[in-house]
């Protein structure tokens, strides 16, 4: 009797393991937590802005069921893709409205922000952790969102880095060849509001500047940090470049600004705008695949004259987001400027 009781108790745990293993997979998140997820994933919540756009690039934005306030205000992606405006922006990046998130039933839900994700855990819900500060950590949340997503999602991501490694490495071709004393010191403003608001060289700005031929104002400094306006003196960038959306005005205000006139980017009129699409090309974006070209281009031009920017970005949308990008469109977007309708 005890013997059959063993053999029933081995049977039921055998077909327990195997029901478990059938309707989960586990993953890694970046930071290295393995976390168990359905085997086929519908329903996702993406809180961190800037992952939207990756759960875009690889053919999952059917499958979104929450995104965030910049997200649904971004007017690239809503142009490229129009149903997102149909999906509840349930965070400002801040803090959840959790009551409609769970009534929203995702089976994962994707994030960068440590508070929220313990949050989410507390309410029963599934959170896979994704950020990077670099080309390196771009890759990784490129696959585990891929992952996450399932379908040829992870055959896009494979694509994509391809794509990434590819634009790189012909970047650095280049530039490796560049003298020391060349490669222009550049100022990168995070946003057009906040004009001593920098990113510095500790940060996925610092590596794209780098990698296209420029050297970071303020090499030891992470992102978002706050300067004075003597630093950016003392230091006097040759180039100066601004992101955000409202970084056309903020170009504006520089060249408007007295204590600015000293510094050798705005004597010289090398105060440019960061392109933005579907997420700003220069932070956290999918679109640094063609950040690394621009930023070469714009360092040393001589050495780029063959490199098309428009011609680049409507391949790049043609290819992930199946979308016809115009030319007019695209210099748009170079300007850092919305769609033409």
């Amino acid at each position: 009797m005890l013997k059959n009781l063993k053999k029933g108790a081995v049977a039921l745990a055998f077909i327990s393991c195997f029901s478990f293993s059938a309707q989960g997979k586990m993953i890694e998140d970046v930071k290295g937590n393995q976390i168990e997820i359905p085997n086929h994933v519908e329903r996702i919540a993406d809180l961190w802005h800037a992952n939207n756009q990756i759960v875009l690039l690889l053919g999952g934005a059917d499958k979104l069921v929450a995104t965030t306030t910049v997200i649904q205000k971004n007017p690239w992606f809503s142009e490229v893709y129009p149903n997102i405006k149909k999906v509840p922006a349930l965070t400002n990046g801040q803090t959840i409205q959790m009551e409609e998130l769970l009534q929203r039933n995702p089976q994962v839900t994707l994030l960068s922000n440590d508070n929220m994700l313990t949050e989410l855990k507390q309410a029963g819900l599934i959170g896979v952790k994704v950020s990077f500060q670099d080309f390196e950590g771009l890759k990784k949340t490129v696959r585990i969102t891929a992952e996450v997503i399932g379908d040829n999602a992870p055959n896009i991501a494979k694509e994509y880095i391809k794509e990434l490694e590819n634009n790189i490495s012909f970047v650095e071709a280049r530039t490796k060849l560049i003298q020391e004393k060349d490669k222009p010191t550049v100022l990168h403003i995070a946003d057009g509001k906040n004009l001593l608001k920098i990113d510095g060289g500790k940060s996925i700005i610092g590596d794209w500047i780098n990698k296209a031929g420029g050297k970071n104002a303020f090499p030891e400094q992470a992102n978002l940090v706050e300067i004075s306006q003597e630093e950016v003196v003392k230091i006097n960038p040759e180039v100066i470049i601004i992101g955000g959306t409202n970084a056309p005005e903020g170009v504006e205000k520089i060249k408007q600004d007295p204590s600015w006139q000293s510094v050798s980017a705005v004597k010289n009129s090398r105060v440019f705008v960061n392109p933005t699409g579907t997420f700003p090309w220069d932070r956290y974006s999918a679109e640094e695949a063609l950040q690394v070209l621009w930023a070469a281009k714009l360092f040393h031009p001589a050495q780029f004259k063959d490199v098309d920017m428009v011609s680049k970005a409507k391949s790049f949308y043609k290819k992930y987001y199946h979308y016809d990008l115009s030319t007019e469109n695209a210099q748009q977007m170079l300007k850092g400027l919305p769609p033409l309708k």
